[in-house]
Order: structure tokens, then sequence, then C-alpha cells
């Protein structure tokens, strides 16, 4: 009588927030079906999804721009005069003891498949090194590895998966005995879902016993960070900042002392690394102060006229291009928490697979269902002091986004080989050129044998001549 009331209770809940029509092939369904449907049901804030059907779903979202709107100012790669340098020394001295005292962790957005890549599996386990294919995985735990080494320290790392791949990510990581970290230091959480809808609000089945659902979007790492325990995890064992990155760049400097520095000096709560952009129209958010607040603007949302506004000296007045590379203070995701965690949402009209109602599937050419995710820029305008700091997109930006072309698998190899080279001409050291001045060797620099440019003076006796066509591994 008690699941039967169940299931009554939740029928009347679902007529009263019109979403009934998910217990209409209630009758096709075995018990295990029932059951598995109506656990799904129960997870759903009805009330919530009401709101998010009114605001969102049924409108598209408003491309209203503030009229208060201004170039974003930020810490330039190299300081503007003695006292700004003294304040980066000052700055990189702070943030190598916060590294030293553990108080910074490594966080990775992990959850997209290697599906653009050609690739099947977890982003992360796409093989992009030039010479020894490691993964990207691999390259992040080497990195971490060796800042542990550099600074006499343990460097957690969380790692974000998503429904897709979580299962999978756990096993590549037994599998490859955690590329030699400790167990215990690597923290895999997984990211919250959404259910998906039609265009007039009604929630889609995937099949007959189960909700169509998506990721909640990057935004919704901030949340699983703290659902999962990972919070409290940081908590015990003092961390204080969380290095934010998506998996996609191997060319990351997760433990940047600068960044770190400079954010905890100016008593930021989440800070952003930017690069200048490429173009009026690159496919980055823009750094902008909307109404005094910094705020991110997606390059789809920013007005061609701003887009492609200059200064006198003919540079972009929007110049500033975002990465999703953070620093986040762990009690600013806290925060967050603490009364329900209330990022905006942002429409998708998107192709969903799902059934209708009489339970047949339903594939079309043309989007026909809305999905919702919140994105982790959002929180930049809820910090209470926010930085940017600059960084130069060969040294740290080489998204692995695409098979061929723009961000690709091809580009960011190259560009990897490229700061490897650089790296040894910094030393001093000679890499053999084409004519045309492109490199004329593949060089692959493992995190073990350097973390940055600096560390390369060091080693010197341990790297051979390059001759044309070499292929060269330090580590």
């Amino acid at each position: 009588m008690g699941t039967q009331q169940t299931y009554e209770d939740i029928k009347n809940m679902l007529k009263e927030h019109r979403q009934s029509h998910l217990l209409a092939l209630w009758d096709q369904l075995d018990t295990a079906q029932r059951q598995h449907l109506l656990s799904q049901i129960r997870r759903l804030d009805l009330a919530k999804i009401d709101c998010w059907v009114a605001d969102y779903v049924k409108k598209p979202a408003s491309d209203k721009i503030s009229s208060d709107l201004h170039p974003a100012p930020f810490y330039s790669l190299e300081p503007s005069d003695n006292e700004q340098k003294h304040k980066y020394t000052e700055a990189v001295k702070l943030g190598q003891d916060l590294i030293r005292q553990g108080k910074v962790s490594a966080f990775v957005v992990a959850g997209g498949q290697g599906t653009r890549l050609g690739f099947d599996g977890p982003k992360g386990d796409f093989p992009i090194s030039p010479v020894k294919n490691k993964t990207l995985f691999q390259i992040f735990a080497e990195y971490i590895t060796a800042a542990s080494r550099k600074y006499n320290t343990v460097c957690p790392w969380y790692i974000m998966t998503s429904p897709l791949n979580h299962a999978r990510t756990e096993e590549i990581f037994r599998s490859n005995n955690y590329y030699g970290l400790d167990e215990k230091n690597v923290f895999i959480l997984q990211q919250g879902t959404m259910p998906n809808f039609s265009p007039d609000g009604r929630i889609l089945l995937a099949d007959k016993a189960s909700l169509s659902c998506s990721p909640d979007g990057h935004g919704g790492s901030l949340k699983a960070l703290y659902q999962s325990g990972a919070i409290e995890n940081m908590k015990r064992r003092g961390v204080e900042f969380i290095s934010y990155f998506q998996v996609d760049n191997p060319l990351i400097n997760i433990f940047d002392p600068l960044f770190i520095g400079l954010h905890a000096y100016d008593k930021a709560e989440m800070s952003s690394r930017a690069v200048i952009k490429t173009g009026p129209f690159e496919k980055v958010g823009n750094f902008c102060l909307v109404e005094g607040r910094l705020t991110i603007i997606e390059y789809s949302d920013l007005p061609d006229e701003l887009a492609e506004k200059r200064n006198p000296d003919g540079s972009l007045t929007f110049k500033l291009g975002s990465i999703a590379i953070h620093i986040i203070n762990r009690t600013f995701a806290e925060r967050l928490n603490a009364d329900g965690f209330s990022l905006p949402l942002h429409r998708a009209l998107k192709k969903i697979p799902h059934i209708d109602e009489r339970g047949e599937p339903l594939e079309t050419a043309e989007p026909n269902g809305v999905k919702l995710e919140s994105f982790v820029f959002d929180a930049v305008p809820l910090a209470s002091k926010s930085i940017i700091l600059e960084t130069l997109r060969p040294e740290e930006f080489a998204p692995t986004k695409n098979a061929t072309g723009v961000d690709s698998v091809e580009t960011t190899r190259k560009m990897m080989v490229a700061r490897a080279a650089s790296w040894l001409e910094s030393a001093g050291l000679t890499v053999p050129k084409k004519p045309d001045g492109s490199i004329d060797c593949v060089i692959e620099i493992a995190p073990g044998f350097a973390l940055c440019k600096e560390d390369i003076k060091e080693k010197l006796n341990q790297i051979p001549l390059i001759n044309p066509g070499d292929k060269i591994y330090l580590a």
C-alpha cells in the first residue's frame, strides 16, 4: 500500500506541475523500471523546474547588454613600473609559499568525451604529447608530481567527470596506478545533470523508464565540489585555493606562483587568466566591467560594434579573452553553495534524442529540445574581488577541441613543440629551423624535467645537441 501511495503522491505532484506525461507509459514498465523512474522523479525539484521553464525554456535568452559596459582592468604579463615590479616579486614569493604549505589544489573539469577528436573515451585519455604520445591525464599528473617535488609538498588533484565518462575515468586512473600519484591525493567526482525539455516546457523521456538528462555545464563544477565532499576534503587538508582548468589544454601552468600570489595579495575570491584576442570575433569570453563589476560576456552576446571597437592605437578596446583558467577560493565555492546553488542558467536549443508519447524514439535533423546549463565564469561577478592576469597564448593555451583545423590535435602538438623550443632557446641553446623559420625537429619536455623555462637553465648539461629532423624527449 505504501508503494502505491508513493506512486499516487508523485502522480498528483506531476499533475500539479504539468509533467503528468512522465508516467504515461507506466503500464508498460516492469517493477524495476518503475522503481528506477520514480527514483529519478523524486530527485526533481519541481517548484524550481517551474521557474526554469518560465524563465529560460519558454523564452530565448535576452540579448540585452547593459549600456554601462567598459573594458576590464588587468595585470599585464610584465609589470608596468617599479612599484608593480616590486608587487610582482612579492606576489611570486607569496604564491610559492602558499604552494609549499599545501594550500593550493588542482581542479580539472574533465566531463567531455573525445567524440570531436574521433576518439571513443574520456577526452582526458586522449594521447596528445608530440614524442611519447602521453595522454592529457598523464601530462597533468606528471606536472602535479613535479610541482609537489619542487615545493616539497602534496598538491591534491580533484577531477570532475560527467555521467558519460565517470566509471571509465575511474578505471583509467586505477589501471594506470594513478600515474604514480598516491590514490588518496586524487579525488574523482561527478558533475550533476539537468533534465532536458521540449520547447513548451515538458521534461523529455530518454526511454519509457528514464528521464532525458544532460550534464549541468562547467558552472556545475562548483556545485559538484560541494556535494561530492571535495570541499570538505580540501578543508581537512588545509587547501584554501583551487586552481581550475579544463582538460583539453596540455600547456596549462597549474601552479603559477605569480597568478596565485597576485590573487592572494589582492584578497580576491575568484580570478582569471586572459589572452589578447586574435581578432574581434574570436570564440572566447570577453572580460568587461558591467556596472562596475567584472563580468565575462560570451563572444556570441557581445554586440558587433563593441567587439570591433578600437583604441586610438588601433588595438581592440575589448581585447581580453577568457581561457577558462581560474583561481577560486575554497571559501567562495562554499559560500555559493550555502543557500542553494544559484548561478544563472543558459538555454541552448539542441537535437535531443527522446521518445514520443507512444514510446517511439524521436530522432531529428533539427534542434528539437532545450538544454539548460550553468557557466563557471558567471561566478566571477559574485566574487567580492576579482583580478585578471594576462598570459601569453603560446605559453599557456593550446586547447584540443577538434580533430583538424583550428584548436585541433595538430595545432596543439605544434604549440607544445614550439613552447619547448622557445624554452630551450631562452636558455641559449640552438634549435634547428627550416628555411621558412619553422622548427625542424620534434621536442617534448616532460614536466619532471622543467615546469617553466627558468628550470631549463639548471639542466643544460642534460640536453643533447639537437640536429635537424631529431625527435628529442627530455625527462
